[in-house]
């Protein structure tokens, strides 16, 4: 369980494929502090510490990952957000983040409006349901609030620091995203299609 706060930006520094996985070393300043089989968000994504080497830690992504997220696009020096998991005693500072994402989204417009950012996100409409104004979404791993939300788009604004302190600058137009809808907005959907 995350909550969307992004903590440091790695740097994918090698990348190896092995039947349908693809395995990333990835180096950040929190990798010499990492446990093994610790659970990291990566981009949204869930993935387990498999080694680490100073600053250095190792994660796979199996097939089934790499159909749905972003990762099987991820090349040598992209830059990825991550996240260790909740303690139980921290404060909520985004939102309940599970890691496991939906889908992806296309940036559809990215505006700078002179002290904040406003991007732009297509997704498939099936997901309308679990999109509502001023609702929590996580955007790669990203807690943030949506707007001018329509069946298949929404709107995100970045603070300065989020800008910075993640990898939202390097998001461009035509540019792929993680996609995690709230979890208590799945599990309501489902309750109303179950009576």
């Amino acid at each position: 369980m995350f909550t969307g706060i992004i903590e440091t930006k790695g740097v994918i520094k090698k990348i190896f494929s092995t039947g349908t996985n693809n395995t990333f070393e990835i180096e950040s300043n929190i990798s010499k502090e990492l446990k093994i089989d610790q659970s990291l968000a990566h981009n949204g994504i869930c993935l387990t510490v498999e080694k680490i080497n100073g600053h250095i830690h190792t994660v796979t992504a199996v097939e089934e990952t790499l159909q749905k997220t972003t990762a099987s696009l991820w090349q040598i020096n992209d830059i990825i957000n991550l996240e260790r998991c909740l303690l139980a005693n921290s404060r909520i500072d985004g939102h309940f983040v599970q890691g496991h994402v939906d889908a992806t989204a296309i940036c559809v417009a990215k505006k700078d409006n002179n002290g904040s950012w406003l991007f732009s996100f297509e997704f498939d409409k099936k997901f309308a349901a679990l999109v509502i104004e001023k609702g929590s979404v996580c955007v790669n791993g990203i807690s943030l609030t949506c707007f001018n939300v329509t069946n298949n788009s929404f709107d995100v604004a970045i603070i300065p620091f989020t800008y910075t302190h993640t990898n939202m600058a390097n998001v461009a137009v035509n540019d792929k995203v993680n996609i995690e809808f709230d979890v208590l907005g799945k599990y309501i959907n489902k309750f109303k299609s179950v009576e």
